[in-house]
Order: structure tokens, then C-alpha cells, then sequence
């Protein structure tokens, strides 16, 4: 007997040492890998922690043990080590003390790995949580498998670290009033945004495109305000029950993450408006906005009912929302109709605010709107955040203030006294903005956040630092305006990695920040978010001045390529499909016959980018023509209607129709007194002809925002079907000096929420060699007289 039980012992550790040798070391696992970063941390490389199928975990109370089985839970579904929740530590526990009399208050907390086990020590529960998710980060990444991971070790090395936030309020920013998202993809996002120690999501309820929470005295919210006819036909619309929107407050808060709804006012609320017109000052009758910008048709602050409309959806609201603070808006009124509104009027006179020097009374309207809004919320015992315009007029000084336009708003907004939440659309904290070249990135509203932008702002500006005013800063925040989100993939690909970066900013001290090593615990991060199945931006190789994938040449092409941070990049020319094992980039690619290049990113855990595809054409230099009694300008033809595509422009009978001739391109969309109207705006197609005047034989690219751009007689630009912002189908030709046919189409219609008439009808165009496209005036335009 003694000798079976001795063979069974060595053939278990064979197994045991067997697996420990099929387990191959993954590159994104070498070093620590936490995201933030702590704020003090030693580490002992050397010597090492196991998780195995005999640890234990013990709390010390009933909070601590909440979050014992939060993690146990976790820890189940990757490791399938089933972890006791026990009383006594030993040297293969996880000790979980929570001690309101530990040195490091609030979140912060002390992680100790060494020879007796695991201690984490916090005086919340909070800091308990995150002291577990840091604990998390040491392990492999695949510790975030949605499955069982087999043959692989569960260690971390022997740590001391203590940690705490920089800033109370970490914040990210979710939009589901332009584009709506379920419950269970937030709850995705929320489940990711705990693992960064990111512990507030602001939930933009109501806007002038949507309404999204139920608010059972006025049910018409969601029966109309939720609902709009897009500029393509369809219908679009979505909501959240109040029973949804409690079971993801629970579940947020079992992440310790506080959800801040904001209720939008006075502007941007025509979808409220729509379903109960007695909001506005003249009644009107619309419907939920269908582009974007902003909408000039407001709350009416003159009418009592207003406040009374506010009152109720308040009392609704504080009953599905626990949080201390509420965001109130107040970005973006427009007052033109309060100018001319008798009972606006008759507010600003009976409440005397035209006596202010230094604001309009429309603006001390706004901030008594604010103010009634205020005490609506403190009789529920709760605080208001609004967007920096609440200081154009007089406020409290218990309000918050939320900085987007800028630091400037912050800045005042702190010498008065306020708390003040940083979010400035140019410190990277917009990241509905591009985060690489818009040339081949999806289309979205445009500006520059690119990552290293985000991780390198400092939410305490030099000017607080100086006067010491820098405490009012609570706190840090992303946002993520959804106008461009057609799809959730979208915007996963926009909040990460940079939530991550903003992460970093908003806890980690700033001392501490490297933006190289960031990048380096970013492969690991990365890995993580995959095990979530959460999609996220690669760097795509990028050419300068401005990325094109169709390059023509004459003699021979250099392709060259960067990245918008340092990543691997492989490539091939002989059409064959890439792999990550593919030839890498490493110089120019010099070509002399057409070619199809692709390539592609490469991250350390093997996953690719998207692959572009380039096509590189040898040409000869397309021919000029002769052309007797040119003159400046093109022809121009017009019909009247809103085509979605060059076909049913075609199709077109009965439409109103003219000629004329142009001087410059902008003219092709502002004709005036002709089009059928929709949605305020005059529709119609044109479509310019001439010939365009090329200086010296060259490879020219171009690129445009109309519909189609056509030249000696080639479709050389289809923007068809695509929202028309930042051109991305830009295209090069070679062409000899003198005169090309052209033919430039535009298109009157509305495409995911952006009309074209917003564009200025241009088409650009630019040598090869010249680093910056210029606009095709009117004198290099020619038309027969």
C-alpha cells in the first residue's frame, strides 16, 4: 500500500512538472504590468506567490468578505480553483483586513506579498476592492479568461506597495442620446473600467436626439422622445426602464464605481420637447433632432410648468439614482428665443436679473434656472455638476463645475470657490476625437486625441498650482460624445485604450507617469481586454502627409510608414496574406511595378491591426487637352431633392432643374431659393463640370467630401454611402501639364447624422512631393465660353 501511495505521489509530480513545462512564458507577462501604476511599490522578482486549488481567502469582517467573494467568484472562471472563503491565514492566504484606523484613507490601500502570503489592508472597502484588482494585475493576464486556462502558473512576485488616488472623481463619460447602447454592453464596459480603478460613470440620459430613461408621469419621453426618423429613412430609438437602470446602479456599485445621471437643461432637450411641445417657449411641434450640433429651440424658464415638468422627472430620477451629485448640463443654450419670449421677459424682470453688469439677463436666466434646478436636488439631499457655462450668471457655490471648453472654466470656476472636475476637449480628454489619421480611421467629429496626448494631461492646471488653489480639483474625466458611434464596436474602439490612459492620469501620482512604460504595460492591458472581448484601437501604419491607399508613380514609388506609437509592423508585396510572423517594416519601401502592399500592426501577444491594402500604380502622365475660349469656372447643374446615392439622382423625373455657371466650388452647395426642404435645410444635387488646370507633369492626390470626383474622364473619388467628414478614399494620378477634364458631384442629403450641405464643397488636391493639400480655386477651374 505504501508503495502505491508512493508511485501516485511521484506520478503526480511528474504531472505537475509536466504542466509547469508546457506552460510557455508569454512576452506580455514579463515584468509588472499595473495599470495605474501605484504610488509606491518594491518588487522581489525572484521570489514568488501561487495561487493554487488550496489558498484561501479570509476577510476580517462582512465588507471585506463581499469582496472576498466577489474575487473568488472571478478568480473561479480562469483558474477553476474553487477558493475557500476561511477564518484562519495561513501562508498560502489572501488576507483581507479591512481597518478604518489604517494610515492610507478612502481607496487607497497596503498590498504585502511575502513569505507569510497575502495581505491587503484598506480602511473601505473600496480600498479593499482595488488593493484586490492590483492583486489581479500581477497575476498573468489570462487571470481575465472568460474559461479555464490549463497549464499555466498562477504566480506574482513578492511585493510591498501602497497606494491611494490621486483624485477622488475618475471619471468616463458614456452618451447614449445620439446612439443608443443595452444594458448589458454598459454593464461590459463597467466590469472593465473596475479592473483601472475608474470609479464614476456619467450617464447622458437626455439630449436634443434622445431620451433615454423612463419617467413614468411623463411616459410620451420614450414613446416620442426616444424615437427619431433618420435622415436615411429608418427609424431609430431605444430606453431604459427604471427597473434597467436600478439593476445597473447595483450592479456598477458592486464594482464601486457611483452612476451620475445628467439631466440636460435648459438646452439640449428638444427630444422632450417634442413629446410635450408646452416646453418650449412657443410650443413648438418637432421632433427628436436627427443631425447634430445644436438645437436653438430650448426649455422656456418663463413658463412655470417648466419647472414643475423638472420637478417631477427629478423626484423620479433620485429614486433610481443614489448618487450624492446629479450632472444638470447647462452646455449650449442657445437664448435667441428667450430674447424675444414675453414671459422669459417677464421672469428676468420680476426676478431682477438685467441688474447684473457683468452677464446678459439671458444669462443670469440660465443660472436661475440652475439655481431652481439646485434646490430641486438639495431637498433630496443632492449636489449639481453642470458644464462650465453655469458660471456665465450667478451660481452657488456647492455647484460643481465640469471644464470641457477648455482649463479656462476650471480655472475661474476654482478662484470662486467651486469644486471643479476637469474635462477639457483639448487635453486629450475628448476621445470622440481621432487617435491617428483620419485619412483611413473611422469617421467621427474630428480634432486630436491621440494616446499620448491623453496620458500626458495634468488635470491641475499651472495657474491653481501656483496660488495653491489645485484641491479644488476633484477629480479628472474622458468623454465620449456618441454622434459617430453607429455601432458598439465603434465605441469600444474609442474608449480603449485611452479610458486606460485617463485611468492613469487620474489616480496614479504624477511623478510617477512614463508614457514608454505605459505603452509596455499596454501589451499586457490589451491581452486582458481580449479576454473581455472588448475591441480596441492598434496603431495603424500611417503614411505622412496624410495616409492614401491608392499611390500612383511614374518611374518608382518609396512607401514609407510610421505609427502613431511605437508598435511592430509586417508587411507583404506578393499578395499574400499577412500573419504575425509576416516580413517586418523596417525602411521604405522602394517599388517599380504595380504592387498590392499590405500591412499591418502587431502587438507582442500576436493579435494584428486591420490590414490595409495599398494599391501602387505605375502610370504615365494622363494627357491634357486643348481647350479654345476657357474661361474661370465650372458649369454647374442642379436638381432639386435629397438623393442618398448617385443612382437615384439618375432615376430622378419631374425635379426641378437649372444651369448656371460657377466661380468656385463652394457655390456647388449653397444655392439659394431652390431644393425641396427637409429638416430645414434646401436639398438638391449638383454636379459641376470644366476642367481643372494642372501646372507642371506630376502625381497628384486629391481628396473631397462631395460624392464623386471625377477626372479625365476616371471616377477617381466614390464617397458613396459614407457619412461625408474628413475624406477617407483619397486617390493620386499622374498628370501632364495643362488642362483635365473634371467632374465633381455633390449630393443634398443626410448620412449618419451629418448633412452634406454642413461641408464646404471642396475638393483638394496636392502634389506629391508637397506636405499639405490646398483647396482647387477658382483659378485653376476653366469652362468653355
Amino acid at each position: 500500500m505504501k508503495c502505491k501511495l508512493l508511485i501516485l505521489t511521484l506520478a503526480a509530480a511528474l504531472l505537475m512538472s509536466s504542466c509547469a513545462k508546457n506552460y510557455e512564458e508569454k512576452p506580455y507577462n514579463n515584468g509588472v504590468n499595473i495599470i495605474p501604476v501605484p504610488k509606491e511599490m518594491s518588487v522581489d522578482t525572484t521570489k514568488h506567490f501561487v495561487i493554487d486549488n488550496k489558498t484561501t481567502i479570509v476577510p476580517n469582517c462582512d465588507s471585506a468578505r463581499n469582496v472576498a467573494e466577489f474575487f473568488a467568484k472571478k478568480l473561479r472562471v480562469s483558474t477553476g480553483y474553487n477558493l475557500n472563503i476561511g477564518d484562519v491565514a495561513e501562508t498560502n492566504s489572501i488576507r483581507l483586513d479591512l481597518d478604518p484606523s489604517f494610515m492610507i484613507a478612502n481607496e487607497g490601500y497596503g498590498l504585502s506579498i511575502g513569505n507569510g502570503g497575502v495581505l491587503i489592508v484598506a480602511s473601505t472597502a473600496a480600498g479593499l476592492f482595488y488593493g484586490m484588482q492590483t492583486l489581479m494585475q500581477l497575476l498573468p493576464a489570462e487571470v481575465e479568461s472568460p474559461e479555464v486556462v490549463k497549464n499555466i502558473e498562477w504566480s506574482m512576485p513578492y511585493v510591498e506597495i501602497s497606494d491611494e488616488p490621486r483624485f477622488a472623481y475618475r471619471g468616463v463619460h458614456l452618451d447614449p442620446s445620439r446612439h443608443f447602447v443595452d444594458i448589458e454592453f454598459v454593464k461590459k464596459q463597467i466590469d472593465v473600467w473596475a479592473m483601472f480603478k475608474i470609479n464614476t460613470m456619467h450617464w447622458h440620459l437626455t439630449d436634443d436626439q434622445g431620451w433615454r430613461i423612463e419617467i413614468k408621469k411623463y411616459p410620451e419621453l420614450t414613446t416620442v422622445g426616444a424615437k427619431r426618423i433618420e435622415g436615411e429613412g429608418y427609424e431609430y430609438g431605444g430606453f431604459y426602464t427604471q427597473e434597467q437602470a436600478k439593476e445597473l446602479v447595483a450592479y456598477a456599485a458592486e464594482r464601486f464605481i457611483t452612476i451620475i445621471p445628467e439631466l440636460e437643461v435648459p438646452g439640449h432637450e428638444l427630444a422632450a420637447i417634442s413629446a410635450y411641445p408646452w416646453l418650449s417657449c412657443n410650443n413648438d411641434t418637432v421632433s427628436p433632432r436627427i443631425v447634430w450640433g445644436v438645437e436653438d429651440i430650448v426649455m422656456c424658464p418663463g413658463k412655470e410648468s417648466t419647472f414643475e415638468f423638472l420637478q417631477d422627472v427629478i423626484d423620479e430620477l433620485v429614486e433610481i439614482f443614489p448618487s450624492e451629485y446629479f450632472h444638470i448640463g447647462g452646455d449650449e443654450c442657445p437664448k435667441v428665443f428667450w430674447k424675444e419670449c414675453p414671459l422669459c421677459q417677464a421672469r428676468i424682470k420680476a426676478e431682477h436679473l438685467d441688474q447684473n453688469p457683468h452677464h446678459s439677463p439671458e444669462d443670469c436666466l440660465q443660472s436661475y434656472v440652475v439655481k431652481r434646478v439646485e434646490a430641486m436636488l438639495a431637498k433630496h439631499g443632492r449636489k449639481i455638476i453642470g458644464w462650465d457655462e453655469i458660471l456665465d450668471g450667478e451660481i452657488n457655490p456647492s455647484a460643481t463645475v465640469m471644464s470641457w471648453r477648455g482649463e479656462d472654466g476650471g480655472i475661474a470656476a476654482a478662484q470662486k470657490g467651486h469644486d471643479v472636475i476637469m474635462t477639457p476637449y483639448n487635453g486629450g480628454m475628448y476621445i470622440d476625437y481621432y487617435q491617428g489619421d483620419s485619412k483611413i480611421e473611422p469617421v467621427t467629429i474630428g480634432g486630436n486625441s491621440r494616446l499620448e496626448i491623453t496620458y500626458a494631461y495634468n488635470p491641475i492646471p499651472d495657474t491653481l498650482a501656483k496660488l495653491g488653489q489645485g484641491g479644488h480639483v476633484r477629480g479628472v474625466q474622458c468623454n465620449l460624445w456618441a454622434e459617430y458611434l453607429y455601432n458598439d464596436t465603434l465605441r469600444e474602439y474609442r474608449y480603449y485604450p485611452r479610458s486606460l490612459a485617463l485611468a492613469e492620469v487620474a489616480w496614479s501620482p504624477l511623478e510617477k507617469k512614463d508614457y514608454a512604460d505605459f505603452c509596455r504595460r499596454l501589451d499586457n492591458a490589451f491581452v486582458r481586454l481580449d479576454m473581455h472581448n472588448i475591441t480596441y484601437h492598434i496603431p495603424l501604419p500611417e503614411q505622412p502627409n496624410g495616409s492614401c491607399n491608392f499611390v500612383a508613380f511614374v518611374d518608382s514609388a518609396v512607401i514609407e510608414f510610421t505609427t502613431s506609437r511605437p508598435v511592430k509592423m509586417v508587411y507583404s508585396i506578393d499578395g499574400s496574406d499577412l500573419t504575425p510572423s509576416s516580413k517586418e517594416y523596417t525602411e521604405p519601401i522602394v517599388l517599380k511595378e504595380n504592387t498590392l502592399v499590405k500591412i499591418a500592426s502587431v502587438l507582442p501577444s500576436g493579435k494584428m491591426s486591420k490590414v490595409r491594402e495599398i494599391t501602387v500604380e505605375k502610370q504615365q502622365y494622363a494627357t491634357a487637352v486643348e481647350v479654345e475660349n476657357a474661361v474661370e469656372g465650372l458649369k454647374m447643374h442642379n436638381v432639386a431633392g435629397m438623393f442618398l446615392n448617385v443612382a437615384e439622382l439618375e432615376k430622378a423625373t419631374g425635379k426641378a432643374e437649372r444651369d448656371t455657371v460657377i466661380s468656385k466650388l463652394s457655390d456647388i452647395r449653397s444655392v439659394e431659393n431652390f431644393g425641396e426642404p427637409l429638416n430645414g435645410y434646401d436639398n438638391y444635387a449638383s454636379i459641376a463640370e470644366g476642367y481643372l488646370r494642372i501646372d507642371e507633369d506630376g502625381v497628384y492626390y486629391f481628396s473631397t467630401d462631395n460624392e464623386e470626383f471625377w477626372i479625365d474622364g476616371v471616377k477617381l473619388i466614390d464617397n458613396s454611402g459614407e457619412v461625408k467628414r474628413f475624406s477617407r478614399n483619397d486617390k493620386s494620378v499622374a498628370l501632364a501639364k495643362g488642362l483635365h477634364p473634371i467632374k465633381v458631384v455633390y449630393l443634398g442629403h443626410i448620412i449618419g447624422g451629418w448633412p452634406s450641405v454642413w461641408n464646404d464643397g471642396k475638393v483638394e488636391m496636392r502634389k506629391s512631393d508637397a506636405e499639405k493639400f490646398e483647396k482647387i480655386d477658382g483659378k485653376i477651374m476653366r469652362v468653355e465660353s
